[in-house]
Parts: C-alpha cells; structure tokens; sequence
C-alpha cells in the first residue's frame, strides 16, 4: 500500500478488525507505512480520529540509519524522533484502548517474537521487548544471525516504531489479524 492509500486503506482495516472483535472497547489500528505511520481510533464501526504521524519504516531508516545492523547510536537518535512523533498520539488515544492491526510486517514480528502464527495472533508488550533487545545487542557487536532477526534496516526501523508506540502509549499487547483486502 502507498502512503496516499494509507488513510482509506486504514479507514477500511480498522471497520473490517472492529466487525471482527466484539465488545464496546476503544480499539486503535495502526499501520506502519514506508514514509508514515498512519492511526484509526474508536469505538463504533468508523474510526472517531484519524492520525497521521510523520514516521515510516523507510523514511526512519533513511535518516537514521547509515549501517545495517544500526549502530547503537543510530537506534539511539531514531528512538529520540519516534518518540517524540508517537508522543502527539497521546491526547487522541484513551486509557484503556484495545491496539490492533493487520500489517503483515507486524504478524512477522510477532512470528519472530515466538507467537505461533494464526489468523488472530496477540503480541504482548514483553515478547516485543526481547526482540527489540536482540536487535540491540546485534547493534552492539552480535553476530546477525545468532539474533535470527532479518538484517534489514526496514525490518529495524519497524520493530523500534512499534516498540516505541506500544511502550510510550502503554498498550500491554497488540491483537494482529490476518491482512485483509481494500
């Protein structure tokens, strides 16, 4: 999906996960796209708020990135900017909100999070962690494929915008869907 789809596609996705979960709970979908993220908060079949954020996976990479691994001090200053972007996501996201997307970049992490794979999978905040942490030793000298983690600085960039998102946002866990068509 290209960034100018993100908002429709988004839009769509969040309708098709919110007929797929039941209760009244306040869900937020998020999509990491290459040049943004992009984030549908509510309660009711439409999304009340629709956020943009000025972080990709691609546009963190680019800036921050220059090594592949990221060298501790790049995966430093991306987490800084990231932090401060999914900052501004606070005010539109209520206590107590149920985190949920249907990225297949997410279902990956969470397949190398150690979730067995399944149309309804949920990464706790936890397992993210660890993997966020084998990235950081790998940063640190460790042989890549010891981390068993993709060396890609998409994949990097990825796995810190989620991190950060789900830990500065205080989301316990996020519940991924199968993707679905837009």
């Amino acid at each position: 999906m290209t960034d100018a789809q993100a908002l429709p596609a988004l839009t769509a996705h969040y309708r098709a996960m919110r007929s797929l979960v039941s209760g009244t709970d306040v869900w937020v979908a998020l999509h990491i796209g290459a040049e943004q993220t992009v984030v549908a908060v509510g309660r009711e079949a439409d999304p009340a708020t629709l956020l943009t954020l000025a972080i990709g996976a691609d546009l963190t990479a680019r800036h921050h990135f220059h090594h592949t691994p990221p060298s501790p001090l790049e995966l430093e200053n991306a987490i800084v900017t990231v932090e401060d972007e999914v900052t501004r996501a606070r005010a539109a996201i209520p206590a107590g909100a149920r985190l949920g997307s249907t990225d297949t970049a997410l279902r990956e992490i969470a397949r190398l999070s150690g979730i067995h794979p399944a149309d309804r999978m949920c990464l706790p905040l936890e397992s993210l962690e660890r993997t966020f942490e084998r990235l950081a030793q790998v940063s640190l000298g460790r042989p890549v494929l010891s981390g068993g983690l993709p060396a890609s600085q998409h994949f990097a960039a990825t796995l810190l915008i989620l991190r950060e998102f789900m830990h500065h946002l205080q989301f316990a866990e996020i519940t991924l869907l199968e993707p679905l068509p837009v």
